[in-house]
């Protein structure tokens, strides 16, 4: 098997991230013009980068967010082994103070380890878990040493705890934004490394003065 390198990245933004919307798995929305900006200005940064593959989920957001590398003739499949968590009856909708409390209410739940939690029609980590595992899968035994794969910020960091071997109750430490840099470098025993973390420096030009 060869040795991974993977550029892990979440999505752009769209307008239901501007908006404080709940997207999860079953809201297939596409990037904005500042998710346009985003995917433009990492393309800009990484366009030396030789990926052999590339992966994103079946949502257009993550297609949409590293189409540039895609449009130069990599190999690149979807996985939807990889897709967002399912927020159940809460997408699509605002958050409002109650649902916020709820919210906050099901991290303490997934903090303290009670992992089977999941939303009110929703999944739970560790169906999620599941299901990531075998994108994992596909992507450690598929072709290729360095690799780009888009995601979503939950998704993110639950990939991120399974391929680190993290319990998944600390999982809020993978920090994420809107066309944020994981790099992963794969180490002689198989397991990995962090070189970037929640890297955003190829959007520096992007940012507000008082950001």
């Amino acid at each position: 098997m060869d040795r991974k390198k993977i550029y892990l990245v979440r999505h752009g933004q769209t307008d239901f991230n501007l908006q404080g919307v709940v997207q999860g798995s079953g809201i297939d929305a596409p990037i904005n013009a500042t998710g346009r900006a985003q995917a433009q200005a990492f393309f800009d940064a990484y366009s030396d980068v030789e990926f052999d593959q590339i992966y994103h989920t079946g949502l257009i957001r993550t297609k949409q967010s590293i189409q540039a590398f895609i449009d130069r003739g990599t190999p690149t499949r979807a996985l939807t082994e990889l897709n967002e968590i399912s927020w159940g009856d809460y997408e699509g909708t605002p958050m409002t103070p109650e649902e916020g409390e709820y919210y906050q209410h099901m991290l303490h739940q997934w903090q303290q380890g009670n992992l089977d939690y999941a939303i009110a029609g929703g999944e739970s980590p560790n169906t999620v878990a599941k299901r990531m595992k075998r994108g994992i899968d596909i992507i450690l035994n598929g072709p290729g040493k360095t690799i780009l794969v888009c995601m979503h910020g939950r998704a993110m960091r639950i990939f991120l705890s399974l391929i680190l071997n993290y319990n998944l109750k600390y999982m809020d430490q993978f920090g994420h934004s809107n066309l944020c840099l994981y790099l992963l470098d794969q180490l002689e025993d198989g397991s990995f490394s962090i070189k970037k973390f929640n890297d955003q420096n190829h959007l520096k030009d992007l940012r507000q003065p008082s950001e």
